[in-house]
């Protein structure tokens, strides 16, 4: 069993066919895992699922060996939009999730800014989100996802409207955070070249169901110059011929 483990999970919307069918899946502790599929396969709802936000219909999910029944403080979630709170600062909405169980220790803020710091917006800790671009929103929100120092962090296509440099420097930013706690990540994206470089393993879901997974072996720190060369490309062509296989 690996650190985060789905075993044989299905869940089903009511009254609708079956979104995630059977999905079996473990990640071993500190890597980094992608998955990719096309719109309405099944990714976001197994990611759901998967940080107990739903509760799989059959099947089980486990962290450590723990079965998880519910949203917990071990799990960070990043959403495709930022969703930061416009009233609060940045350092405050990064405190959000300690904040709605009790009051930020000095440890908590302490903690909060040597995020800030890792994602390059310590200067900007008392703006509001309305002061910041897109992608400086994106990086508040995964520092928001780690505060509470989860040993799982889960993403759903959080650079989705990302312009393509800012994007490519969030995906090292995001890279080197969770490379410095050694966290266990699922990151589900839709874009083929973002999940190769990103990744140690990709899985392509179809229909709800996990068709392919392909290891990737680049070695780690991922080198930028990565992204252009024949055996990056490679690894894309065989992502994208499992997706088209499976269309």
């Amino acid at each position: 069993m690996g650190f985060l483990s789905i075993k044989d999970a299905s869940y089903g919307y009511k009254r609708e066919e079956t979104v995630v069918n059977h999905v079996s899946w473990s990640i071993p502790q500190g890597e980094f895992h992608c998955l990719v599929g096309r719109s309405g396969c099944g990714k976001t709802t197994l990611l759901k699922v998967a940080a107990g936000l739903l509760q799989p219909t059959s099947g089980s999910i486990f962290i450590k060996d723990h079965r998880v029944p519910e949203p917990s403080a071990d799990v960070g979630f990043v959403f495709q939009s930022p969703n930061l709170l416009e009233w609060l600062s940045v350092i405050d909405n990064i405190l959000l999730p300690i904040s709605i169980k009790l009051n930020p220790r000095v440890q908590d803020k302490t903690y909060a800014m040597d995020l800030l710091d890792l994602v390059g917006l310590a200067e900007f800790y008392n703006r509001h989100p309305r002061e910041l671009s897109g992608g400086q929103q994106s990086r508040v929100a995964i520092a928001r996802a780690l505060i509470t120092q989860p040993e799982v962090l889960l993403l759903d296509e959080p650079f989705a409207a990302i312009d393509a440099i800012t994007r490519a420097e969030l995906q090292d930013d995001l890279l080197q955070l969770c490379s410095w706690r050694k966290t266990t990540v699922l990151f589900v994206t839709h874009d083929i070249t973002e999940a190769v470089y990103l990744a140690d393993r990709v899985a392509v879901m179809d229909k709800g169901r996990l068709k392919h997974s392909l290891e990737v072996n680049f070695e780690r720190p991922r080198e930028k110059n990565l992204r252009y060369s024949s055996h990056f490309n490679q690894l894309c062509l065989l992502v994208r011929q499992a997706m088209d296989e499976e269309a």
